[in-house]
């Protein structure tokens, strides 16, 4: 199954990536299909390049997104759809949140 999804590049601590159309199982850092554009989330305003005509056509094949880029394409306008959820918090997480939120409601009763 072919994936749009997104090729990290860049510096560290300065990510940039790439739109890229690849195999689902295949790695991110592989040869891809083609790039269908970049993205840089650090530089202010946010760096959004899409080819936009290839990235429909891909989409007519039956190209699937990863979630990240599905929220993106959306936002841009190249899917009419809802969002995905693309980030997991762990139940461990939430457990902590949930006490931290317990705590700062207890300080403000003692207030």
């Amino acid at each position: 199954m072919l994936t749009i999804r997104l090729q990290r590049i860049g510096k560290k601590k300065s990510p940039s990536y790439r739109f890229v159309i690849s195999e689902k199982a295949k790695d991110t850092q592989g040869r891809s299909l083609e790039i269908l554009g970049q993205y840089n989330p650090v530089q202010e305003p946010k760096i959004l390049d899409l080819k936009k005509d290839r990235i429909e056509y891909w989409l007519s094949q039956g190209a699937q997104t990863s979630n990240t880029v599905h929220n993106i394409f959306v936002k841009e306008g190249l899917i009419q759809a809802d969002k995905k959820k693309s980030v997991e918090i762990s139940h461990k997480r939430v457990a902590k949140m949930n006490e931290k939120k317990a705590a700062e409601k207890e300080t403000k009763e003692v207030k």
